[in-house]
């Protein structure tokens, strides 16, 4: 009789098989020392998404820094942490970037052992460059422990391949806080590149991005879709084309937080999953 093997408790034997093959590795986590301040990713909201990295500094942390985008089951490894909310979800209530800084250093002097935890990866569109200019100013010691960014294991997770060949040779990240001030980026620029996007935070400004791009020469066909809440439960996926993508996603109810993609390599969705 094949299949997975049950004890009493109903637990099958893949537990144990995980337990081998990490000791069969041969990875022995770098300690966290008090005094340091690791910046690290959790990824994009599945804790499978964690890397046996960040895994081994949350169970040594004694002072857990975390961002609203973290999953409370990943925050809920770091046991023997005290936990500080740092925020970070547009529209609710943060802490200011500056108080999160002085907190990691107050911290780090008090001799803590400190993890400061983001969604996705830290120096992607994560401010983690920021903080960690701010430790080396400060000469407090740091590492950065990568996590998965959202804006290539959220495609991957809804059957949107980054790169694929004869669609493209490039894939742009960008930020779409910004559409409309004078820190905005040129995405008429970004539009005459042929290659697809990716944007973070843009939902708020999405009628003006889409709108940007069109202008910028992309067709109205060009497919598009917007990746809700990926690889969590909530996880919604909305394809479209660019020119009914804000239409459709305010008629969905899509909201933050959320990734646009924009180009060709949307439309290999319905042949790998089966979906429009």
């Amino acid at each position: 009789m094949s299949g997975a093997i049950s004890d009493k408790s109903g637990k099958d034997s893949g537990n144990t098989a995980l337990q081998q093959a990490l000791g069969r590795l041969n990875f022995t986590p770098r300690p966290l020392e008090p005094g340091h301040v690791w910046l690290a990713g959790a990824g994009p909201g599945d804790p499978g998404c964690l890397t046996l990295e960040v895994l081994a500094a949350l169970a040594e942390a004694d002072a857990l820094v975390y961002d609203a985008l973290v999953s409370p089951d990943v925050v809920a490894v770091a046991a023997n942490a005290e936990l500080f909310y740092a925020g970070k979800r547009g529209g609710q209530p943060s802490m200011k970037q500056e108080d999160i800084t002085a907190l990691l250093v107050r911290l780090a002097r008090e001799g803590r052992r400190v993890v400061r935890l983001k969604g996705g990866d830290p120096y992607i569109f994560g401010r983690g460059g920021e903080e960690a200019l701010a430790l080396a100013r400060e000469a407090i010691p740091f590492r950065v422990l990568s996590g998965l960014t959202s804006g290539l294991s959220a495609l991957a997770a809804t059957g949107i391949p980054a790169t694929m060949r004869g669609i493209n040779k490039a894939v742009i990240l960008a930020t779409g806080h910004a559409a409309g001030t004078d820190e905005d980026i040129d995405w008429a620029a970004l539009a005459r590149t042929g290659q697809p996007l990716v944007i973070y935070m843009g939902m708020a400004n999405l009628p003006l991005i889409a709108a940007s791009l069109l202008e910028g020469g992309l067709p109205p066909s060009t497919p598009a879709a917007i990746i809700a809440a990926a690889t969590t439960p909530k996880e919604r996926t909305l394809v479209a084309t660019l020119a009914t993508l804000a239409e459709e996603a305010a008629a969905a109810g899509m909201a933050s937080p959320a990734l646009i993609v924009v180009g060709g390599i949307v439309a290999m969705r319905a042949a790998l999953v089966g979906e429009r």
